[in-house]
């Protein structure tokens, strides 16, 4: 009943009172950009949706228009295009507000995996193998509040919090997700721009191959002094 029905009421109040009471500051949000760079303040492109629909898809622009338009961050040097209103906004996630109206359209959710671009052929591919389209994209999701933007580059293990999301929705999970998103959101955590989330990434994935090795060495040798008790009982 929550998937079919309380869910989306739930979007359609939360991002309608959402609009009214934040309109003042996305006022400010908007002429901020526009005063301090060259462009409209509100960036407009496509974005798969659910069944792999495109939808437009708008933020407030907090890179230089000369940055390439439909481009994963993780695919270019995304921190040399920022500017420094945009820095704070994407630090912060206010350069997501314009989303609400995304989800009041019914093009979003406030819950569900992060629209991608059509370019991230990999992504999409990975989505589909474990169901993530099968629910409307969202402002937030299981995967940003398990690791947000370090997680640009894990596709598999990216794609794989979307698909559980997809398969279990429950309103339980999309409140304690709220409030795991509101925590990391605060505490600015992970955030990384660009080509330094495949360093973070490429460091994360060596710094847990190294740890995996230590624990199956620990195992062996546990096993190895298990087998010489044993020989040294049986001697005895």
């Amino acid at each position: 009943m929550y998937r079919r029905f309380f869910k989306r009421l739930f979007d359609i109040l939360f991002s309608l009172l959402a609009l009214i009471v934040l309109a003042l500051p996305m006022l400010i949000i908007a002429i901020a950009v526009k005063c301090t760079s060259k462009g409209p303040a509100i960036f407009k492109v496509e974005r798969v949706g659910k069944n792999g629909k495109p939808f437009k898809f708008y933020k407030f622009r907090s890179m230089r228009t000369n940055a390439p338009k439909d481009c994963a961050p993780r695919y270019l040097h995304s921190e040399d295009y920022i500017t420094k209103v945009g820095a704070f906004l994407r630090k912060t996630s206010l350069d997501e507000l314009p989303q609400l109206w995304c989800i009041l359209k019914g093009d979003m959710s406030l819950i569900g995996p992060r629209p991608c671009g059509f370019s991230e052929v990999d992504l999409i591919e990975a989505r589909k193998k474990y169901g993530a389209y099968a629910v409307r994209p969202g402002l937030t999701g299981l995967a940003q509040v398990n690791g947000r933007d370090v997680l640009a580059c894990n596709v598999e293990k990216k794609a794989q919090f979307d698909g559980e999301y997809a398969k279990k929705i429950t309103f339980w999970k999309d409140l304690k997700i709220i409030f795991q998103t509101i925590g990391v959101v605060l505490r600015e955590d992970n955030v990384v721009e660009g080509t330094a989330a495949v360093e973070t990434t490429g460091t994360e994935a060596e710094n847990e191959a190294e740890a995996a090795t230590q624990t199956a060495t620990e195992l062996l040798d546990e096993v190895a002094a298990t087998e010489r008790e044993r020989e040294e009982e049986t001697a005895s």
